[in-house]
């Protein structure tokens, strides 16, 4: 039950999230005409969400690395849930900006985490299967959020959307604080985790003493470098969204120059610290840095083109927002399909070839959807877009997790949900400026071409490997997506019955 209760828990985190950004999409005019808000303050509801947690995710997840992963998804589970309950109660738009800040701060705390129990609780050859899980219930709940929150909205009003993650959150993080010592945790003394392993960096030498890892966690936390990171996120979150809304060109301004100048003062602290925010064993990997690249770019392409299609489908072609939902259905179909899929793909042909192909087809879905009049010409353009987004993010995540050791794992999850966040925020910001400039379809046929020149960069992720090529001996997994029988975190109960052709 140990690793059943870590997906499910993992799944459990992510599908929350998933779930309350898409019901509140849909709430937002609701909210806008009971609050009496404007459209600015409407949306900073959304952006002071998505501000917050650009900016604590890596932070967030090297907390987890250090206090256990079990307890910040615990911590984020309750505080979303809590903040939740408070937004439902708001008497004004104030307090529900306020709380959706507060409510991106647990969030941040849980997203990694949910990557992070993963990565400690199944050995490396076998994380394809828990992530291609995670990823569908992502799809899923993304798909199923518009109609549920149409749904309680148009009922109940807008504060019952918020109501839907109070229950899953409180439950699982009751569950996550019941378990002491095994979501993925590091016992100080060696305490088992969920899979019956003992922490590496918790284990203790011949002598008694603590190992490297556990003798440099008191100053692993990088406080100034998580600061000077934080800052450099939440401006360039800031200004991604800015750029799409109506607001001041001088504060936008501001905040871009803001997040340039503390991105450059974190480089430099970064390279002087002797204890960094992100491990050069993690940072510093091609196949790492590729994945990271790409989940950037399929996430910009999907939110992109998501947000051009709705204006050309509503205002361009008079289609009501149930008719645009109905036809952009093939997405979420696809989307949830090909988690399962990638996951074959991953143990047969490798993340190199896998994740080439699913480029490949999220880069012609935006091209179809430009030149489409019809509803099969548009379907077919949503499913591209699907298919595509939904392999590369399984293969893309499956590489950022399986590379990183199994110490930073809180850090490789925080950059995955860091890519995830500033992805859609420049790809909307780019097909509002081109909206602006050309008209709906532009954006679409801008976002196929930077798709489809990101796809050399899949050349750095791992081939598929030879049966028999021996046991990998270093001190993180290997370029591969084979089996290393030598790595630390895979010697416990399961190593003598999992096999080179196993899952």
């Amino acid at each position: 039950m140990k690793r059943p209760l870590a997906l499910a828990s993992s799944v459990a985190g992510a599908a929350v999230v998933a779930l309350d950004g898409t019901v509140l999409t849909v709430a937002q005019p609701t909210l806008r005409r009971d609050l009496h808000a404007s459209v600015a303050e409407v949306q900073w509801t959304t952006t002071g969400y998505l501000v917050a947690v650009a900016g604590l995710l890596i932070f967030a997840g090297r907390l987890g690395d250090r206090y256990g992963h079990r307890r910040t998804f615990a911590v984020g589970m309750l505080g979303f849930g809590a903040a939740s309950a408070g937004i439902a109660l708001a008497p004004d738009v104030g307090w529900v900006i306020g709380l959706r800040v507060v409510q991106g701060v647990f969030g941040a705390l849980l997203q990694p985490a949910t990557l992070g129990m993963l990565r400690i609780a199944y050995p490396p050859e076998a994380l394809r299967r828990p992530i291609a899980v995670r990823t569908a219930a992502i799809g899923l709940a993304a798909a199923v959020g518009p109609v549920v929150g149409g749904a309680l909205a148009t009922e109940y009003g807008w504060r019952a959307v918020f109501l839907v993650n109070i229950v899953p959150a409180l439950a699982f993080g009751v569950l996550a604080l019941a378990f002491p010592g095994r979501a993925g945790e590091r016992g100080r003394d060696g305490e088992r985790g969920w899979d019956g392993e003992r922490g590496r960096d918790g284990e203790r030498g011949r002598d008694g003493e603590r190992g490297r890892a556990g003798a440099t966690d008191a100053r692993s936390l990088d406080v100034p470098g998580a600061l000077l990171l934080a800052v450099a996120l939440a401006c360039l979150v800031h200004t991604l969204v800015g750029l799409a809304m109506t607001g001041s060109v001088a504060v936008t301004a501001v905040t871009a120059v803001t997040a340039v100048a503390a991105g450059v003062a974190f480089v430099r602290h970064e390279r002087r610290t002797p204890a960094p925010l992100l491990p050069p064993d993690v940072i510093g990997s091609p196949p790492v840095g590729a994945a990271l690249a790409l989940l950037v770019t399929a996430s910009a392409a999907l939110n992109g083109a998501l947000f051009a299609c709705v204006h050309l489908l509503q205002d361009g072609l008079g289609l009501t927002p149930l008719r645009t939902a109905l036809l952009s259905l093939p997405l979420a179909v696809l989307l949830v399909a090909a988690a399962p899929t990638s996951a074959v793909l991953l143990r047969r042909a490798g993340a190199r070839v896998t994740v080439a192909g699913a480029t490949a087809a999220l880069a012609a879905g935006p091209l179809v959807l430009a030149r489409a009049s019809g509803a099969p010409a548009f379907g077919f353009g949503f499913a591209l877009l699907g298919a595509g987004f939904g392999a590369v993010m399984v293969a893309a995540t499956h590489v950022v997790v399986r590379q990183a050791p199994a110490e930073s794992a809180g850090v490789a999850g925080g950059l995955q949900q860091t890519a995830m966040n500033v992805g859609p925020a420049l790809g909307v910001a780019a097909a509002a400026v081109l909206m602006e400039l050309a008209g709906p379809r532009s954006p679409l046929a801008v976002l196929a071409v930077a798709t489809a020149v990101a796809i050399p960069a899949c050349r750095l992720l791992p081939g598929r490997s030879k049966p028999g090529t021996g046991p990998h001996t270093g001190p993180r997994p290997g370029p591969s997506d084979a089996k290393h029988t030598g790595h630390g975190v895979e010697r416990g109960s399961f190593a003598s019955s999992l096999r080179d052709h196993e899952v």
